[in-house]
Protein backbone atom coordinates (compact mmCIF):
# COMPACT_ATOMS: atom_id res chain seq x y z
CA UNK A 1 0.00 0.00 0.00
CA UNK A 2 1.19 3.08 -1.07
CA UNK A 3 1.60 6.09 1.51
CA UNK A 4 -1.39 8.52 1.34
CA UNK A 5 -1.34 12.04 2.63
CA UNK A 6 -4.86 14.20 2.93
CA UNK A 7 -4.47 17.98 3.53
CA UNK A 8 -7.46 19.64 4.81
CA UNK A 9 -6.76 23.52 3.61
CA UNK A 10 -8.88 26.76 2.54
CA UNK A 11 -6.52 26.81 -0.11
CA UNK A 12 -6.05 23.41 -2.27
CA UNK A 13 -4.64 25.33 -5.16
CA UNK A 14 -1.45 25.44 -2.89
CA UNK A 15 -0.96 21.28 -3.39
CA UNK A 16 0.89 19.88 -4.32
CA UNK A 17 3.30 22.62 -5.20
CA UNK A 18 6.59 21.49 -5.51
CA UNK A 19 6.15 17.85 -4.23
CA UNK A 20 4.86 17.57 -7.61
CA UNK A 21 7.90 17.67 -8.85
CA UNK A 22 11.91 15.99 -8.48
CA UNK A 23 11.98 13.09 -6.35
CA UNK A 24 8.96 13.34 -4.72
CA UNK A 25 6.49 14.27 -8.08
CA UNK A 26 8.36 11.19 -10.08
CA UNK A 27 7.55 8.95 -6.89
CA UNK A 28 3.98 10.46 -6.87
CA UNK A 29 3.92 9.11 -10.73
CA UNK A 30 4.90 5.81 -9.69
CA UNK A 31 2.47 5.58 -7.23
CA UNK A 32 4.94 5.08 -4.10
CA UNK A 33 2.77 8.23 -2.40
CA UNK A 34 -0.52 10.05 -3.24
CA UNK A 35 -2.03 13.16 -2.19
CA UNK A 36 -5.57 14.25 -2.13
CA UNK A 37 -6.74 17.88 -0.83
CA UNK A 38 -10.46 18.33 1.18
CA UNK A 39 -11.64 22.30 0.94
CA UNK A 40 -13.01 22.91 4.60
CA UNK A 41 -15.76 25.48 3.20
CA UNK A 42 -17.63 22.77 1.41
CA UNK A 43 -18.50 21.60 4.90
CA UNK A 44 -20.18 25.24 6.05
CA UNK A 45 -23.91 25.19 6.18
CA UNK A 46 -24.82 28.41 6.20
CA UNK A 47 -25.35 30.34 2.32
CA UNK A 48 -21.81 32.18 2.92
CA UNK A 49 -20.08 29.43 3.83
CA UNK A 50 -18.36 30.95 6.54
CA UNK A 51 -15.50 28.94 8.17
CA UNK A 52 -14.50 31.53 11.08
CA UNK A 53 -16.22 33.32 13.94
CA UNK A 54 -14.81 35.84 16.37
CA UNK A 55 -12.28 34.35 19.68
CA UNK A 56 -14.59 33.56 22.84
CA UNK A 57 -13.36 36.39 25.05
CA UNK A 58 -12.54 39.00 22.61
CA UNK A 59 -8.93 39.49 20.64
CA UNK A 60 -7.60 40.52 17.40
CA UNK A 61 -8.02 37.94 14.73
CA UNK A 62 -10.82 35.48 14.11
CA UNK A 63 -11.19 31.39 14.85
CA UNK A 64 -12.19 28.53 12.73
CA UNK A 65 -15.44 27.33 13.73
CA UNK A 66 -15.34 23.82 15.26
CA UNK A 67 -18.67 22.10 13.65
CA UNK A 68 -17.46 23.07 9.99
CA UNK A 69 -13.69 21.48 10.41
CA UNK A 70 -14.57 18.41 12.29
CA UNK A 71 -17.33 17.83 9.76
CA UNK A 72 -14.37 17.94 7.31
CA UNK A 73 -12.33 16.26 9.38
CA UNK A 74 -14.91 13.37 9.60
CA UNK A 75 -15.28 13.26 5.52
CA UNK A 76 -11.38 13.04 5.19
CA UNK A 77 -11.01 10.24 8.02
CA UNK A 78 -14.24 7.84 8.15
CA UNK A 79 -13.34 4.28 8.80
CA UNK A 80 -9.28 5.60 8.47
CA UNK A 81 -6.66 5.13 11.18
CA UNK A 82 -3.85 7.57 9.69
CA UNK A 83 -2.61 9.93 12.19
CA UNK A 84 -4.81 13.27 12.37
CA UNK A 85 -2.27 15.88 12.40
CA UNK A 86 -2.59 20.17 12.73
CA UNK A 87 0.28 22.32 11.93
CA UNK A 88 0.48 24.86 14.72
CA UNK A 89 3.44 26.79 15.79
CA UNK A 90 2.26 26.24 19.52
CA UNK A 91 2.42 22.12 18.67
CA UNK A 92 5.55 19.77 19.21
CA UNK A 93 8.49 20.28 17.77
CA UNK A 94 9.32 18.24 14.54
CA UNK A 95 11.92 15.95 14.78
CA UNK A 96 13.37 13.72 12.07
CA UNK A 97 12.48 10.69 14.85
CA UNK A 98 8.59 11.84 14.19
CA UNK A 99 9.37 11.82 10.49
CA UNK A 100 9.94 8.28 10.20
CA UNK A 101 7.82 7.15 12.52
CA UNK A 102 5.12 8.89 9.90
CA UNK A 103 6.86 7.41 7.29
CA UNK A 104 6.19 3.82 8.29
CA UNK A 105 2.54 4.42 8.13
CA UNK A 106 -0.01 4.31 5.90
CA UNK A 107 -0.19 8.13 5.61
CA UNK A 108 -1.63 10.89 7.38
CA UNK A 109 -3.94 13.30 7.64
CA UNK A 110 -3.17 17.56 8.25
CA UNK A 111 -5.09 20.25 9.24
CA UNK A 112 -3.72 23.36 7.92
CA UNK A 113 -4.50 26.14 10.23
CA UNK A 114 -5.81 30.09 9.10
CA UNK A 115 -6.83 33.22 11.09
CA UNK A 116 -5.55 32.85 15.04
CA UNK A 117 -5.80 29.13 15.29
CA UNK A 118 -8.13 26.44 15.46
CA UNK A 119 -11.21 26.15 18.12
CA UNK A 120 -9.39 23.89 21.05
CA UNK A 121 -13.11 21.71 21.27
CA UNK A 122 -12.30 20.29 17.97
CA UNK A 123 -8.64 19.73 18.58
CA UNK A 124 -9.99 17.83 21.42
CA UNK A 125 -12.70 16.48 20.16
CA UNK A 126 -10.70 14.69 17.10
CA UNK A 127 -7.69 14.39 18.79
CA UNK A 128 -5.59 16.61 16.82
CA UNK A 129 -2.00 16.08 17.30
CA UNK A 130 -0.67 19.70 17.44
CA UNK A 131 2.81 19.87 15.25
CA UNK A 132 5.20 23.03 14.80
CA UNK A 133 8.05 23.01 12.32
CA UNK A 134 9.77 25.78 14.20
CA UNK A 135 9.36 29.08 16.96
CA UNK A 136 7.83 31.31 13.76
CA UNK A 137 4.48 31.88 12.79
CA UNK A 138 3.85 31.57 8.85
CA UNK A 139 0.40 32.81 7.41
CA UNK A 140 -1.27 29.41 7.69
CA UNK A 141 -0.92 26.16 7.93
CA UNK A 142 -0.03 25.02 4.17
CA UNK A 143 3.65 25.50 3.85
CA UNK A 144 4.39 23.77 7.35
CA UNK A 145 2.60 20.77 5.65
CA UNK A 146 4.28 21.03 2.97
CA UNK A 147 7.58 20.57 4.30
CA UNK A 148 6.35 17.82 6.56
CA UNK A 149 5.29 16.09 3.47
CA UNK A 150 8.74 16.80 1.95
CA UNK A 151 10.70 15.20 4.87
CA UNK A 152 8.05 12.07 5.07
CA UNK A 153 8.25 11.09 1.43
CA UNK A 154 11.86 11.57 0.45
CA UNK A 155 12.29 8.69 2.69
CA UNK A 156 9.75 6.61 1.65
CA UNK A 157 10.97 3.20 0.38
CA UNK A 158 12.56 3.82 -3.05
CA UNK A 159 12.49 7.13 -3.38
CA UNK A 160 15.62 8.21 -3.52
CA UNK A 161 17.08 5.55 -5.06
CA UNK A 162 19.67 4.78 -2.59
CA UNK A 163 17.70 4.63 0.38
CA UNK A 164 21.43 4.71 2.58
CA UNK A 165 21.02 8.17 1.44
CA UNK A 166 18.74 9.10 4.19
CA UNK A 167 20.94 7.35 6.75
CA UNK A 168 23.87 9.72 6.36
CA UNK A 169 22.00 12.57 7.57
CA UNK A 170 21.98 15.79 10.04
CA UNK A 171 19.91 14.66 12.34
CA UNK A 172 19.51 10.84 11.76
CA UNK A 173 22.32 10.20 14.22
CA UNK A 174 21.76 12.62 16.73
CA UNK A 175 23.93 15.18 15.29
CA UNK A 176 24.46 17.72 12.96
CA UNK A 177 25.97 16.19 9.55
CA UNK A 178 29.65 16.34 8.51
CA UNK A 179 30.55 18.64 5.80
CA UNK A 180 30.98 17.44 2.07
CA UNK A 181 33.42 18.44 -0.60
CA UNK A 182 33.92 17.16 -4.19
CA UNK A 183 36.48 18.18 -7.45
CA UNK A 184 38.13 19.99 -7.59
CA UNK A 185 40.86 18.94 -5.33
CA UNK A 186 41.75 22.81 -5.19
CA UNK A 187 39.17 25.67 -5.96
CA UNK A 188 40.13 29.53 -5.08
CA UNK A 189 43.28 28.00 -3.16
CA UNK A 190 40.70 25.80 -0.48
CA UNK A 191 42.05 22.36 -0.64
CA UNK A 192 39.71 19.61 -0.22
CA UNK A 193 41.08 17.64 3.61
CA UNK A 194 44.08 15.33 2.56
CA UNK A 195 42.52 12.75 4.67
CA UNK A 196 39.15 12.75 2.45
CA UNK A 197 41.12 11.25 -0.28
CA UNK A 198 43.55 9.25 1.71
CA UNK A 199 41.70 6.21 0.96
CA UNK A 200 41.85 5.23 4.41
CA UNK A 201 38.41 4.44 5.70
CA UNK A 202 38.87 4.23 9.23
CA UNK A 203 40.64 7.62 9.05
CA UNK A 204 38.10 9.21 7.35
CA UNK A 205 35.21 7.76 9.80
CA UNK A 206 36.86 9.58 12.13
CA UNK A 207 37.41 12.66 10.86
CA UNK A 208 33.77 12.55 9.75
CA UNK A 209 32.81 12.01 13.08
CA UNK A 210 34.97 14.90 14.77
CA UNK A 211 33.50 17.27 12.31
CA UNK A 212 29.91 16.48 13.16
CA UNK A 213 30.92 16.55 17.05
CA UNK A 214 32.91 20.04 16.42
CA UNK A 215 29.58 21.44 14.00
CA UNK A 216 27.07 19.96 16.70
CA UNK A 217 28.76 21.85 19.49
CA UNK A 218 29.17 25.27 17.71
CA UNK A 219 25.50 25.30 16.57
CA UNK A 220 23.45 23.02 18.32
CA UNK A 221 24.68 22.01 21.62
CA UNK A 222 21.43 21.03 22.34
CA UNK A 223 21.38 17.75 20.52
CA UNK A 224 24.95 17.08 22.06
CA UNK A 225 22.59 17.21 25.57
CA UNK A 226 20.42 14.30 23.60
CA UNK A 227 23.32 11.52 23.36
CA UNK A 228 23.39 8.27 25.33
CA UNK A 229 26.10 8.07 27.60
CA UNK A 230 28.91 6.20 26.13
Amino acid sequence: MSFRATILTLYPEMFPSHLGTSLAGKAMERGQWALDTVQIRDFATDKHRTVDDTPAGGGAGMVLKPDVLARAIDHASENDNRPRLLMSPRGKPLTQKRVRELAAGDGVIIVCGRFEGVDQRVIDGRDLEEVSIGDYILSGGEPAALILLDAIVRILPGVMGNDLSGLHESFEGGMLEHPHYTRPQVWEDREIPPVLTSGNHGAIAKWQRQEAEKLTKERRPDLLEKQPEK
